[in-house]
């Protein structure tokens, strides 16, 4: 019997959410009777802070009495809804935070590879990050020197090793982080969503590798991912994380079906702002007509912006289909986001589509240098009719979103800017 490496009891992860109320418009009389009437009350209570004037807090679990144990040489999928939890478990796995309630016990050398730049040193070139990868993983010099040409032929970027890491692209430094994790014998690798960021063949050879860890040298495996084939193809186990609970904990194929029946009415999104400011889609709604499906989104920023709205559809097992962008294709037709909010409706033309159930995903860009934010899989809806005669215009693979193009019309755009 297959040894317990991990063993997870009553996980429990809280966060404290301050709510600060934000008035647009406030008269001058309204701010004078407002002090007026918390002066009183600080004076009849006689307590120094009155709890008006403080922001208002909310208790948030991202996990809550999570237990279950992994053996030896297991391939887990861990999937669920954006917000989840997913990537809380793996950070808590990592030990990159601490968990509130419950316990985890893990025996062996961890590896993680949870978002782009998550152990990279910027100013650092590729070669110097390998060995300091190596290093806090507790490996040798000459142990990381006997594994480093395979990891330099797995990752491609021979050319840039010894380039700064701070000037790669997200796709070269997953290529480096993914060969770093996978190749320096690690008992355990945690892998997150990242792999979504390289292109195809990139993934395949990625999953091909974390099968081989697992099959020929007994590690083990945690993969969180929103590619349903990707999940069934390398994982014979699998989680589903909902709302912070662990729902379901069965074969692959079992848990992956019942993801796919709960997702078919995703067609509302509503999310927090990104504490950095950058571009987050915030909510969204997507409805359904005859001939398309029609976007309409709320994009918040900090500052003035140029990007791209890119979208990228997937079938029911998260297999690419195609890919359509407002922007990336076309630097002409990129939306101008101001401070603040901007609200933004697009249609989708689903006429070449057979069909099924489709996922959406969507991005924004700034095309070919960063990814502002990612929502795999926020949105689905479902074609039961035949497509119409024609078909979307075949477009070049490069990002790893299917063959097909698919056309975008901009509805409207309308702004609202930060007071």
């Amino acid at each position: 019997m297959s040894e317990t490496v991990i063993r997870i009891e009553n996980l429990g992860k809280k966060y404290l959410i301050r709510h600060q109320q934000r008035e647009r418009y406030t008269a001058l009389r309204d701010v004078l009777a407002n002090k007026f009437k918390s002066l009183g009350k600080r004076l009849i209570s006689l307590q120094p802070h009155s709890s008006d004037l403080q922001p208002s807090r909310e208790e948030f679990w991202a996990l809550k009495d999570v237990s279950f144990e992994v053996k030896q040489g297991d391939r887990i999928g861990i999937i669920g809804r954006n917000g989840a939890g997913k990537t809380t478990l793996l950070k808590l796995l990592s030990r990159i935070t601490e968990p509130t309630t419950g316990r985890i016990a893990i025996k062996g050398r961890v590896a993680s590879l949870l978002e782009v730049g998550t152990g990279f040193h910027p100013e650092l070139t590729g070669r110097e990050n390998i060995f300091l990868n190596g290093a806090i993983l507790g490996m040798t010099k000459k142990e990381i020197r006997s594994k480093f040409d395979e990891i330099v032929d797995f990752s491609e970027i021979e050319k840039f090793l010894d380039t700064p890491v701070k000037r790669y692209s997200s796709g070269m430094y997953v290529r480096l982080a993914f060969a770093v994790a996978a190749h320096l014998e690690p008992e355990i690798l945690l892998v997150d969503e990242v792999l979504a960021v390289g292109d195809a063949s990139f993934q395949k050879k990625c999953l091909g590798k974390m099968e081989d860890v697992s099959t020929k040298e007994g590690r083990t495996v945690l993969f969180v991912s929103h590619n349903m084939g990707a999940i069934q193809s390398l994982c014979k186990r699998c989680l589903l994380i909902q709302k912070g609970n662990l729902i379901q904990d069965n074969s692959a194929q079992a848990v992956v079906q019942a993801y796919l029946d709960d997702s078919k009415a995703s067609n509302v999104l509503s999310r927090c702002e990104q504490e950095n400011g950058k571009p987050t889609i915030v909510s969204g709604t997507l409805e359904q007509k005859r001939e398309e499906v029609i976007f309409k989104l709320r994009i918040v920023s900090n500052e003035a912006r140029n990007v791209s709205i890119d979208l990228r559809l997937k079938d029911r097992l998260g297999n690419p289909v195609g890919f359509g962008s407002l922007g990336a294709l076309d630097s002409t037709r990129m939306i101008r986001l101001l401070p603040g909010s901007t609200f933004v409706s697009f249609s989708m033309a689903t006429s070449s589509l057979a069909c099924g159930i489709y996922l959406v995903s969507l991005d924004v860009s700034l095309p070919e240098v960063e990814f502002y934010d990612r929502l795999d899989s926020c949105f689905s809806f479902e074609l039961v009719r035949p497509p119409s005669k024609g078909a979307g215009r075949v477009v070049s693979q490069k990002w790893g979103y299917g063959s097909v193009e698919i056309p975008l019309t901009l509805v409207q755009i309308e702004q609202m800017n930060r007071a």
